[in-house]
């Protein structure tokens, strides 16, 4: 398996922890093996239960890719349904992890984001992509269906899009990729750190349970009717007065406004 390895670089920001969770196997373009892939969800399942940890973000090692795909070469050597469903089964526990994660997800996008790669960033609650990134949903020409965590796609980029990415197999310019919705910024490769830490300070300015109670509920509004999505809001809601960070927050804001207005006069 040579090098290959998924890395956790943690940093301390002002605020609380951010861990940058690195696919390195830049010799196969970051493609996600099923030794790979066990490893990752490991490693996001553990980050998980830290409760100090703030924001995740997921690249791949080098400027060629974010993460290729799944391994073509493994994938060629499943023999039957039942080796094929239990590959597939990890790309999925995969994908879950990430979307479980009770913090901010970023995928920081260099290069091809490609299969399993660009599930893995739909999962992920902000794509931000370097002007070499490039994405496609390669499956059909060799002679597989996209699945899994593609069924995000209609949800970012629409029907028709997703038709011609799945149908066709044909790749997506980061150009028309920002366009379409697929990602949320685009900059040169020489600006996607700072990009990607313009978004973590931003996180890090916003309460840290009010943050982990509104991505708990973005999950859940994917899969609620609009009545249960407004009771599950009212619950969330409910739910932040358990601790004082409403009132500490709603009175530093007050305090705030009352300095400005003394400034002002």
């Amino acid at each position: 398996m040579g090098m290959q390895q998924v890395r956790l670089d943690r940093e301390r920001l002002d605020g609380g922890l951010v861990v940058t969770v690195v696919i390195d196997n830049a010799s196969r373009l970051n493609s996600l093996n099923s030794e790979l892939m066990e490893e990752l969800e490991r490693a996001i399942a553990n980050l998980a239960q830290d409760e100090n940890l703030r924001a995740v973000v997921l690249t791949g090692t080098g400027p060629k890719a974010f993460i290729g795909g799944a391994d073509i070469k493994e994938m060629a050597t499943l023999a039957g349904p039942d080796e094929a469903r239990a590959f597939i089964t990890r790309v999925h526990r995969c994908c879950d992890a990430i979307r479980s994660l009770p913090v901010p997800s970023i995928a920081r996008i260099n290069g091809y984001t490609f299969g399993a790669g660009l599930e893995i960033a739909a999962c992920c609650d902000f794509r931000i992509a370097s002007e070499n990134a490039e994405f496609g949903m390669p499956e059909v020409k060799l002679g597989i269906p996209s699945v899994v965590e593609a069924a995000l796609l209609p949800m970012l980029i629409g029907w028709g899009r997703t038709r011609q990415m799945l149908l066709l197999g044909e790749n997506v310019s980061s150009r028309d990729a920002l366009a379409w919705g697929l990602i949320d910024r685009l900059v040169p490769e020489s600006a996607l750190d700072a990009a990607v830490r313009v978004i973590l300070e931003k996180i890090m300015a916003c309460a840290p349970i009010a943050v982990r109670l509104q991505k708990q509920l973005i999950h859940s509004w994917e899969h609620l009717p609009l009545n249960e999505a407004v009771a599950a809001g009212i619950d969330s809601f409910a739910s932040a007065f358990l601790s004082d960070e409403p009132t500490v927050q709603m009175q530093d804001f007050i305090d705030n406004q009352n300095r400005r207005k003394g400034r002002e006069t």
